[in-house]
């Protein structure tokens, strides 16, 4: 691809920004994630200041994530057949309207537990749909395969960046105001991304032809049949089933473990957010997609032995350099499978190889914070996650007998997409 004098001009870690549509969809997605975030930590606060508990606060992340893993790989089929832009900008509408019901309800003190689960129910549902939209949708805005990779990174940065700044911004307005105005917050925010998609010229992307389950069939075959994917969907699995869970228990940490309040939650996600921060920098550098399955394999070695670290400390310092720790591994290892993925697989099936990713990133997530809910309801917080770093050590040591092949068909599989 012969380059724009505007494309050689910036950064090589910031490329993808030279697309005119990519960078309109980048500051929306700037301004929506950061309302997500005041919310997520909202949410979570709003639960544990209600009722006190562990295992509510794991029903709450489970409901909100659980239908990525069943909606989720048909939404994707779905996806591949429709108008992806003119469904994204309905489905972040359906977005605002929750987040504003949600604010509404608080204002009136009319929340309860059960709504409140409703509510993130709805939330989960919507993402099965928004999520693969809105990541199969980046190849379109960039329109140059070799841009693709950074342009995920990029997309992933500001979701980590949302993720450092947003929470300690919540703690604060949890203070200063009410958890009804951070739900307000996020619902407007979602109008800077409708907003962005609405101004996005070009092509629609290609739609598969077929029946969903046809579709949806032709996406498995390919991700089954195919090694590599099939692996590193399995490695997805088990760091979300383990290492992600370690969200649910913050609140419980940030009160009992460490004596503190909303401000203290703030500062762990936040330091959560700046390793994770710190990994999408380092990934929009790299320019060897091969090269990402190393990195993959020590996010998932750094994520097990922050884990152990989190969950036996009891010093403050020592958990928010762990958090740091944490929120790096975990980052390396989702965001870049889903740069090898998209890198990887043919333009026709990315909207459902985005679903099956998703699936597995965001349902077992769901699953493991459900689990780790009830396990530190029984044996404390800290036992859990100590306990979920020494399953996920085990993983590790196994996934580096498969480093060496799967870096040699990734690097073929890329290869094979490039020539189509």
């Amino acid at each position: 691809m012969s380059e724009t004098p505007q494309r050689r001009r910036l950064p090589t870690g910031m490329r993808a920004l030279a697309h005119p549509n990519f960078r309109l969809y980048f500051a929306g997605q700037a301004v929506s994630i950061l309302g997500s975030w005041i919310q997520q930590v909202a949410l979570s606060w709003l639960v544990y200041r209600l009722t006190g508990s562990a295992a509510l606060l794991g029903v709450t992340a489970f409901c909100g994530l659980i239908p990525q893993l069943v909606v989720g790989p048909l939404a994707g089929a779905w996806i591949d057949k429709h108008d992806k832009r003119k469904w994204l900008i309905g489905v972040q509408s359906l977005m605002a309207l929750q987040a504003f019901v949600l604010a509404g309800l608080c204002w009136l003190d009319w929340i309860t537990p059960g709504f409140i689960v409703l509510m993130a129910l709805a939330l989960g549902t919507l993402s099965s749909f928004d999520a693969p939209l809105r990541q199969s949708l980046i190849g379109s805005f960039v329109g140059s395969r070799d841009d693709l990779p950074n342009a995920l990174a990029l997309n992933a940065m500001l979701f980590n960046a949302g993720r450092f700044v947003g929470p300690p911004i919540a703690g604060l307005l949890l203070g200063l105001t009410s958890e009804a105005f951070c739900f307000a917050i996020n619902g407007f925010s979602f109008l800077a991304l409708i907003s962005a998609i609405c101004l996005v010229r070009g092509e629609p992307p290609k739609r598969a032809q077929g029946s969903v389950g046809q579709v949806f069939r032709e996406g498995v075959r390919y991700a089954w049949h195919t090694w590599a994917i099939r692996w590193l969907i399995v490695t997805l699995i088990a760091l979300n089933l383990t290492a992600s869970a370690y969200a649910v228990l913050l609140p419980v940490f940030a009160r009992d473990v460490f004596a503190g309040d909303a401000t203290t939650l703030g500062w762990l996600w936040g330091a959560a957010g700046c390793g994770a921060f710190a990994s999408t920098i380092f990934l929009a550098t790299r320019k060897s997609i091969s090269g990402v399955v190393g990195a993959v394999v020590a996010g998932v070695a750094i994520s097990a032995a922050a884990l152990l670290l989190f969950g036996a400390t009891t010093r403050l310092p020592l958990a928010l350099a762990a958090m740091v720790a944490l929120g790096f591994g975990i980052s390396v290892c989702n965001v870049g499978i889903n740069m090898i993925l998209q890198s990887s697989a043919p333009e026709a099936l990315r909207g459902r190889i985005v679903s099956f990713f998703t699936s597995a990133r965001f349902g077992f997530d769901a699953l493991g914070g459900l689990l780790a809910g009830f396990v530190a309801a029984a044996l404390g917080a800290g036992q859990t996650l100590v306990l979920e770093g020494a399953a996920l050590t085990v993983f590790v040591l196994f996934l580096l007998t498969l480093r060496q092949r799967l870096a040699a068909q990734v690097s073929a599989a890329q290869g094979e997409s490039h020539g189509h």
